[in-house]
Order: structure tokens, then C-alpha cells, then sequence
């Protein structure tokens, strides 16, 4: 089965990081939660859950995972200054692995260059953010491009976890 990263910080949507994690493990797949540092606890912006960070950023290269998620909130503002997780998800990208990004997730994309010539979704409000990266952008449920998997909201998860499955599925082994 695939290893998965999840990219996560404090005030992540609750939904959009539990909804896909548990799915990919209940899918029988690795997950790891990566943060910014090992150890630390990340707390939901509707504190409804909590996670604690299996490794922090400096600790993982892209290689050592099949796919990475990217869950919404403020969470991805939180992350999209490090150049450590900037660098992994350019690094997964540069190798086509999938890329599901919900929300605000996006905006790591931006900031890693990642968007000039795609076409995704995300939270509606940042539409004008996508297209100035280069982006083209629909408002639908999920929109997949590549080995991009994008979605806007909670509202959309089930097809977001669906596109993202597939995705594990193809790429096994």
C-alpha cells in the first residue's frame, strides 16, 4: 500500500484533515502527519479533534511518500512560509505524485509555483489567488488535473476522498 503525507498545521478544518486520514487508513495506506516539528500537538479550528505531528518537516523528503494531502483551513497559511514544505511539495510534484488539496490548501501550491497552467479548485474566496498563480479555476465539487486532486469545502470531501483513493489505487503497487 501507498505512504501518504499529510501537511498540517494548527487551525486545519477538522473535516478536511480527519475525513480523508481516516479513509486513507481505512484504505489499508500509511499516513504521517507532518508538521513543522516532530512531537507537535495541532489543534483543529473547530476543535473537534486534535493531532500530534509524526515528524516535523526537516525529518522527511518527498521520496519516501507515494502522495501528499493538504487539508484547508489556516492551516496551509501556517505552512506556506516554510521553504522546507515548499521544497517537499515542489520535490512530490517534480515526481507526479498526487497532490489533493482542499480549500485553502491551494495556497501552498501558489507559493511553491506549482499552479501556472493547471486547473483546480478550491475555498471560492481565493479564486482571484489561483488564476493570478497562473491557474485556471472551476467551481466544482473536485477537479482533478494530473496528479493534482483538488476540492473547496467540507461540503465536497466524499469526492475529494474518492478522486484521492483512486489515485493510491492506480499509483500500488
Amino acid at each position: 500500500m501507498s505512504k501518504v503525507a499529510f501537511l498540517l498545521a494548527n487551525q486545519f478544518e477538522d473535516s478536511e484533515m480527519q475525513v480523508p486520514y481516516d479513509e486513507v487508513k481505512k484504505a489499508g495506506h500509511e499516513a504521517d502527519i507532518i508538521g513543522l516539528k516532530a512531537g507537535e500537538t495541532l489543534k483543529g479550528k473547530q476543535g473537534k479533534v486534535e493531532y500530534t505531528a509524526d515528524k516535523g518537516i526537516a525529518e522527511v523528503k518527498a521520496e519516501d511518500y507515494e502522495a501528499v494531502v493538504i487539508p484547508g483551513g489556516s492551516s496551509p497559511e501556517n505552512l506556506r512560509l516554510d521553504l522546507g514544505i515548499l521544497e517537499f511539495v515542489a520535490n512530490a510534484d517534480k515526481s507526479g505524485k498526487p497532490i489533493a488539496a482542499i480549500c485553502h490548501g491551494p495556497q501552498i501550491m501558489i507559493s511553491a509555483g506549482l499552479l501556472k497552467g493547471r486547473t483546480i479548485t478550491c475555498y471560492p474566496p481565493l479564486q482571484d489567488d489561483m488564476v493570478n498563480a497562473g491557474a485556471k479555476f472551476r467551481d466544482e465539487e473536485v477537479v482533478v488535473d494530473g496528479n493534482f486532486v483538488t476540492s473547496r469545502t467540507p461540503k465536497d470531501e466524499p469526492a475529494f476522498v474518492r478522486e484521492l483513493l483512486g489515485k493510491l489505487q492506480s499509483g500500488a503497487k
